[in-house]
């Protein structure tokens, strides 16, 4: 068991609080969070996981999914175990709810993690496979020693980190795709065991550090589809910044909900245009093979800028902006 003494924690006679994500769990002793990483030991919060690695991966950067950052290049891949939500549709779920101790996972020190990073060829590194904020004094560590040694530091999560941990880890984290599960609070609350106003708040708050943050939406036929909910969503997104990235990602049944079909190409189809109808700029849909929407356009003259055939990338520009018409376009080569 990987134990060190949790980060951002505070006191409350024989309880402690969590601040590391929205939860914010009052913990008695002896007592776990949400997450059952983080235990209150005679008054001490301590993180169960801290260099416990369940997968370990060379990935696309494509595949977090982030088109608009470093298209093209390779990122090593970090998970571990359990996490703060209670999805019951998670796509991972073999690990988001395996237990401390009780199931298999590797140690891989900070140092190790960043020097196979380099060893194996790639240009960054991302915590990845389920919530990295569970993990923060891991990531946190790892991604301070991460742009030393000049990698691009990554995370995939749900959002609901608290204010805090991003504060604390926004000058080590280049970017985030942030996977906003639905836009409305009764999905949060019955099918993910949390609330959807934290993660809004934590996009708004990347996006006014400028980090670069990209948005996932999931979409679960009869859960999250309806064209009023994909319409206020996108609004949403083109509010907080319309160059920001949307993946509309197809739903596959998994967990507890494989009763479920899985999303039609056409309500995909549907959502791409309900979204670029309230201006995003960069619409893409996910888990659609070799479909025209995996490739990058300029949203002012339609030029081809990025061509996607699966993980396999094609850059026809070398400079943020459209080699056509010269509009400025958000992306990090």
């Amino acid at each position: 068991m990987a134990l060190k003494e949790a980060r951002l924690y505070e006191k409350e006679n024989a309880k402690v609080r969590c601040n590391i994500c929205a939860h914010h769990c009052s913990i008695a002793e002896d007592g776990y969070g949400v997450c059952r990483t983080r235990q209150n030991r005679d008054g001490k919060l301590y993180t169960l996981i801290y260099s416990s690695v369940s997968s370990a991966h060379m990935d696309p950067i494509e595949k977090k999914p982030l088109y608009h950052f470093f298209p093209g290049t390779l990122v090593f891949s970090l998970g571990t175990i359990s996490c703060n939500f209670r999805c019951k549709h998670c796509q991972n779920w073999s690990i988001s709810t395996a237990k401390v101790g009780k199931d298999y996972t590797t140690e891989m020190p900070p140092e190790e993690a960043v020097s196979r990073a380099k060893e194996s060829g790639c240009e960054g590194i991302a915590w990845t496979y389920n919530e990295p904020a569970i993990w923060f004094e891991y990531t946190y560590d790892s991604a301070k020693l991460a742009k030393r040694e000049g990698l691009y530091t990554v995370y995939v999560t749900n959002g609901y980190m608290s204010e805090e941990a991003l504060n604390e880890i926004e000058p080590f984290l280049d970017a985030a795709n942030v996977d906003v599960k639905a836009f409305s609070e009764d999905f949060y609350h019955n099918i993910c065991g949390a609330k959807l106003k934290p993660v809004l708040e934590t996009c708004e708050r990347m996006l006014e550090k400028k980090m670069h943050i990209e948005l996932t939406y999931l979409i679960i036929p009869g859960y999250n589809d309806s064209e009023d909910e994909l319409k206020k969503f996108s609004e949403w997104a083109v509010n907080l910044n319309a160059s920001i990235p949307v993946h509309f990602s197809s739903f596959y049944p998994a967990h507890q909900m494989r009763d479920v079909p899985p999303t039609s190409i056409e309500i995909m189809e549907k959502a791409h245009e309900i979204a670029k109808g309230a201006g995003v700029e960069y619409v893409y849909l996910g888990n659609v093979p070799d479909h025209e929407y995996e490739n990058t356009f300029c949203p002012e003259c339609g030029e081809l800028l990025i061509e996607r055939s699966g993980y396999h990338v094609r850059k026809r520009i070398s400079k943020p902006e459209c080699p056509e018409c010269g509009r400025k376009i958000n992306v990090r080569l």
